[in-house]
Parts: C-alpha cells; sequence; structure tokens
C-alpha cells in the first residue's frame, strides 16, 4: 500500500459543484494511480473525448483506492480544483490500468550496440619473479538507443495508424537491461513497459554489428577490399498481452542486413537499412495479423432509424471508424461490428461521430441516432 498526495479538477457545469467535486475527486485519485505505478503515457491522451473514459476510470478506481482524504478544495471560477492523499494497491492498479491499454499501441525499444574506445590504460603488477607491465586501451560498450532501424519502424508502424511508443527517449529501461532480458527470456522488464505505457503490443530486440572485411584488408589474388563490409544483426520479440494478463511471444527470431561504405559507420548505416528492408514487412504482417485475430464481434443497437437509406448512412459511418475490420447488417437499426480494442473506445467513437450513447458493456452498445 502506498499512499500519497495528488491533484484533480473538473469544469462546474449549470453550477453543479457536488458533481463537478466528484468528478475531480476521481481525476485525483487517477493521478495518485498513475504517480504510483508509474504510467507514461496519460489516459487523456487516449482518446480526445474523455466522457466515457472518465466513466470508465471512476468505475475502475474504486477497486484499488482503498481510501482517500480531501485535504483542499478550491472552487476557481468555472473549475473545481481538490487536493487528495490517496492510499494505493500497485498490484491491483497495475491490473486494472491494463485494461486501458489499447491493443494497437505498440511500445518499441530496439538499442543498437556501438562498440568505442573510451580510454588508454597502463596496469602494472608484481609475478614472484619480476615486475610486469601491461598497456592498451579499453573498449566500452555504447547504446544508440535511436537508430536507423528503430526510427524507420516507428515510422512505417505509424503510417499503418498504429499507436506507437518510443520508449528510447523515456529512459525508462537500460539498453543492457533489454538485452539481458531477451537473452534470459525474463519478461519482468517486458511486462512492466507494457504496463507503464498502456500498450498490449511490445516489440523488443538489440541490434549488433561484425566487420567482416575491412578496407585495405587483402581479398586474395593480391586484390585489397576497396569498402569496409559489415554484418548488423537483430536479436528481437514481438511480445503480446492477452485479455488476462498473460505475456505471450507472438515472435522471436533473427535477422541481419549487410552494408558497405569508406568507413564503419556509414557501412553500419547501410547495414541498419537494408535490414529495415527486410524485416519491417514481416513486423507489420504479423501484428497486422494478431490485431485482427483478437477483434471481438460487438453489437450495436441504433434507436431512432427508420428507413433502409439512413440505415446504410450509418452503417458507412461505422465502417469507416478506426479499427473497426467489418461490419454486419442485421435489420433496421441493428449492426454487428469486428472490434479489437476496449469497447469503451468504440463507444468514445460513435459518440464523436454525433451519436448519443445510451449504454454500453463489453459485448453490447446502445446509441441513439440523432439528426
Amino acid at each position: 500500500m502506498k499512499c500519497i498526495d495528488a491533484e484533480g479538477e473538473a469544469i462546474i457545469i449549470n453550477n453543479d459543484t457536488p458533481s463537478a467535486k466528484a468528478e475531480a475527486i476521481a481525476r485525483a485519485k487517477w493521478a495518485a494511480v498513475e504517480q504510483v505505478v508509474g504510467v507514461e503515457v496519460k489516459a487523456q491522451s487516449i482518446v480526445q473525448n474523455m466522457a466515457l473514459i472518465d466513466d470508465a476510470v471512476s468505475k475502475n478506481i474504486r477497486g484499488f483506492v482503498a481510501r482517500y482524504k480531501l485535504l483542499q478544495q478550491e472552487n476557481r471560477k468555472d473549475t473545481m480544483w481538490v487536493k487528495i492523499n490517496a492510499c494505493v494497491e500497485p498490484v491491483k492498479a497495475r491490473e486494472a490500468i491494463s485494461s486501458l491499454a489499447l491493443n494497437n499501441s505498440i511500445a518499441v525499444f530496439i538499442p543498437a550496440r556501438k562498440p568505442k574506445v573510451v580510454k588508454e590504460f597502463e596496469e602494472k603488477y608484481k609475478t614472484p619473479y619480476s615486475k610486469t607491465q601491461r598497456s592498451g586501451l579499453e573498449r566500452k560498450d555504447e547504446y544508440d538507443e535511436t537508430n536507423i532501424l528503430s526510427e524507420t519502424l516507428i515510422g512505417r508502424l505509424t503510417e499503418y495508424g498504429y499507436t506507437i511508443v518510443d520508449v528510447a527517449p523515456t529512459n525508462a529501461v537500460d539498453a543492457r537491461e533489454i538485452e539481458s532480458a531477451i537473452k534470459s527470456g525474463n519478461f519482468m522488464t517486458m511486462r512492466s513497459l507494457m504496463y507503464k505505457f498502456l500498450s498490449n503490443i511490445l516489440i523488443i530486440g538489440s541490434i549488433d554489428y561484425t566487420i567482416s572485411t575491412r578496407k585495405g584488408q587483402d581479398i586474395g589474388y593480391g586484390i585489397s577490399m576497396p569498402f569496409n563490409n559489415v554484418t548488423v544483426r537483430l536479436t528481437y520479440r514481438i511480445v503480446t498481452r492477452d485479455a488476462s494478463g498473460k505475456t505471450n511471444i507472438l515472435a522471436a527470431d533473427t535477422a541481419d542486413g549487410k552494408g558497405m561504405s569508406l568507413n564503419v559507420e556509414d557501412a553500419v548505416a547501410n547495414g541498419m537499412k537494408d535490414l529495415a528492408a527486410k524485416l519491417i514487412p514481416v513486423v507489420i504482417d504479423k501484428v497486422g495479423q494478431h490485431v485482427k485475430g483478437i477483434a471481438k464481434k460487438i453489437q450495436i443497437k441504433v434507436t431512432g432509424v427508420n428507413d433502409i437509406n439512413t440505415n446504410f448512412e450509418i452503417k458507412d459511418i461505422l465502417q469507416n471508424i478506426a479499427w473497426v475490420s467489418n461490419v454486419e447488417d442485421k435489420g433496421i437499426g441493428e449492426f454487428i461490428v469486428s472490434y479489437p480494442e476496449n469497447t469503451v473506445y468504440l463507444a468514445n467513437s460513435i459518440s464523436q461521430k454525433g451519436f448519443q450513447v445510451v449504454s454500453f458493456s463489453p459485448y453490447s452498445i446502445t446509441v441513439k441516432y440523432q439528426k
């Protein structure tokens, strides 16, 4: 149990101060949960219209905010501001927050190893017979956490409409931790990243390279290599989390690319470009199949529909909602929608199209059609 102070505010509508206070307290509780769990991607960034998300959050937080105390409250013109001390149960909070994660939200972290000479060293030590001295260069592994491969992958996934979280700039995890997690198969680091960034898909890996032949190296018959020839190797996993929170490996593989150039840095860059060209179509295909495979059937009932033309119009609206893969017409005002995300997001998207959401549950939504 962890108790911390947190703040929240809400707009006062029609002088309804009690309702604004209740909403402000709910937001303060959510802020406390974010601090305890360490959520980087705020719930507010998931959708534009927060009405349904706020409702879902206010219902969920009852389960893991054990108790709270109101410390301060202020009526600031048109808003109500509160400060509370909330006691949060981290494990329950983490589980509840994961239910708000998007199945099309992908966290990406693929650091690239770049060996680098950092300093000269001199070492002296004694043997039983004499004094020995040794000197040389000490090498230390350095990582490029943002590189050509990761940036290209993020760009392509964004083009396909996925919500992408670039883990590298947040300093949420160290490249060495990732390499260790991949080698050992330890899911703790991977699972914590998925919780932290509200993602249900994680693409994680590490890049290394070897110099096959160096510029000027004799390759036989009196011929010298005119370029540096480099092989770039990637070890990666695509990890997903199901509705129960269980971590599954969608894909685990290695891939390589080759590059040549006058200097090693450019050769590595060309190798990453070659690797990206081979890898990205494979990753997009696997992620796409996964998202399509987890789509569930949701019944949509629309009241106020009286003719076929309006029915066709509504079907067209539903088909153009993001991540809706199929819409079946079951009669006037009745549809079956295939959708991979939490039903609250579909309800929210429908409400943004001008419909009034009457009710929703995990497998059904009732809305009112308004011309």
